[in-house]
């Protein structure tokens, strides 16, 4: 897995960069970069579309660097950059090809990315667990939080164990929910103890070394970091590879990889337009008299408001009690009827209107916890504060002005504007499609004006 072992492909890589120099000529907004090589082989090559620069204006905020075929042997060596939209998908913010997979290559990839996003850091990412990746990014993200795909651990685990796996029937299960569903570190630490006492593994050196990079991957200790995942327990950068996942696999070739991903950028491209279609023109049902429902239906993308709803409807079975007041600060337990042994701890500032919730899922997912929302309710709070509403989750997660300043300042000569343009250009054109979708007389005029 940590090989560094040129490829050779028998000219593709050409192919590739006939194909990347005609896209940017016919899209200056297009973004190439090639590795020089001094052996005259086939350097890597990065390549990220205007709308993957202009997406990560808006939802760059937590990313995932896809590596999958350093794993799973893949005749092509395509590596991508993904993240989530405002619904909840998965979004591209780059491809690559490393014919050449040492760590310099792997430093030159992710710093030609990050100059192809403005030089804008994330504020998370997600891997592969591979030596050189991790010592890439360590090097040029230094304050971005590198988190290790859960998934790949779990195979990885399975395979080192396959004897225990066999012998054992239920240690998988164990193991699992030990990761998955611990909700504080003492619990996962006593479980962890526990399930390796039972099974006689306190001497093995695979578990121990996944133990000291627990910090890294199991979801209890990155709960305090953005990844904009609605749950933790079906997180953990499972879906990685989503996006190119029915599209690119083991036996994908370097001709078929372009059509392919051509295919992929359109599917996905697809499914938002009918995301933001359902949000626009169906309305929720909803299942309260809150006010705050009201006001979150307006605003959030109808997927994210369907899980705060579920938060929302979650109070009635959370009641929050008053635990100590010291003026500014009250503090409350929260937990569901008959299991107040899981309770969480909720901090509300009376002077500030905030609270802090223990389990820590805004601060994960971005979406307010049904223990704040149940303090909320006691304290008579009617509508979402709006540090409570992450915009990169709303309707209008594109609208206005880019993530922050330095995002517009993409770097190439004229692609600022026209990509720019392009994207507000694609905003308005579906704007006009969802108003004459409404009727067929609107519909009507449209098609004859």
């Amino acid at each position: 897995m940590n090989s560094s072992r040129p490829r050779t492909l028998e000219g593709g890589g050409q192919y590739v960069l006939d194909y990347l120099k005609r896209i940017q000529a016919e899209n200056p907004s297009f973004f190439y970069a090639v590795e020089a090589n001094n052996d005259h082989s086939t350097g890597n090559i990065f390549w990220a579309d205007g709308t993957c620069r202009i997406n990560y204006n808006y939802f760059g905020d937590t990313v995932r660097l896809d590596t999958t075929y350093r794993m799973n042997h893949f005749k092509v060596p395509f590596a991508t950059f993904t993240g989530l939209n405002h619904h909840g998908q998965p979004l591209l913010f780059g491809c690559a090809l490393l014919f050449n997979d040492s760590r310099s290559s792997f430093v030159w990839l992710i710093q030609t990315w990050l100059h192809a996003m403005s030089g804008r850091f994330p504020v998370s990412i997600t891997i592969h667990p591979d030596r050189l990746i991790q010592m890439a990014v360590a090097q040029v993200l230094p304050e971005t939080r590198l988190r290790l795909c859960r998934w790949s651990i779990f195979k990885e685990t399975q395979e080192k164990l396959t004897r225990v796996y066999q012998t054992h029937p239920t240690f998988e299960m164990e193991f699992n929910k030990c990761v998955n569903e611990m909700e504080t570190i003492d619990e996962f630490e006593s479980c962890w103890m526990s399930l390796l006492e039972r099974y006689y593994l306190l001497d093995n050196e695979w578990l121990q070394s996944m133990y000291n990079a627990r910090h890294q991957w199991v979801p209890v200790y990155l709960q305090d970091t953005f990844f904009g995942e609605l749950s933790k327990v079906d997180s953990g950068g499972d879906n990685i590879n989503m996006f190119f996942d029915r599209f690119v696999n083991a036996n994908t070739t370097l001709q078929l990889l372009i059509k392919q991903y051509e295919k992929a950028v359109a599917s996905w491209h697809e499914k938002e337009l009918k995301e933001d279609y359902d949000t626009t023109n169906t309305t929720p049902v909803l299942k309260t008299p809150s006010p705050m429902e009201k006001q979150a239906a307006n605003l959030y993308t109808r997927r994210i408001f369907i899980k705060f709803q579920e938060e929302l409807v979650e109070t009635l079975a959370n009641p929050a009690t008053k635990i100590e007041d010291s003026g500014t600060i009250t503090v409350y337990r929260v937990a569901k009827f008959g299991e107040e042994h899981k309770a969480h701890t909720v901090r509300f500032n009376d002077f500030e209107m905030k609270s802090k919730c223990s389990c820590q899922m805004f601060e994960f997912s971005g979406i307010i916890c049904r223990h704040i929302l149940s303090v909320f309710r006691a304290k008579n709070v009617l509508t979402l504060p709006s540090e409570y509403l992450l915009k990169r989750w709303t309707r209008n997660a594109k609208s206005g002005g880019v993530f922050d300043e330095q995002a517009t300042d993409l770097p190439s000569n004229s692609q600022d504007s026209l990509t720019v343009r392009y994207n507000n250009l694609r905003q308005e054109a579906i704007r006009f499609v969802e108003e004459g979708a409404k009727s067929i007389h609107i519909y009507n005029v449209a098609m004859h004006a």
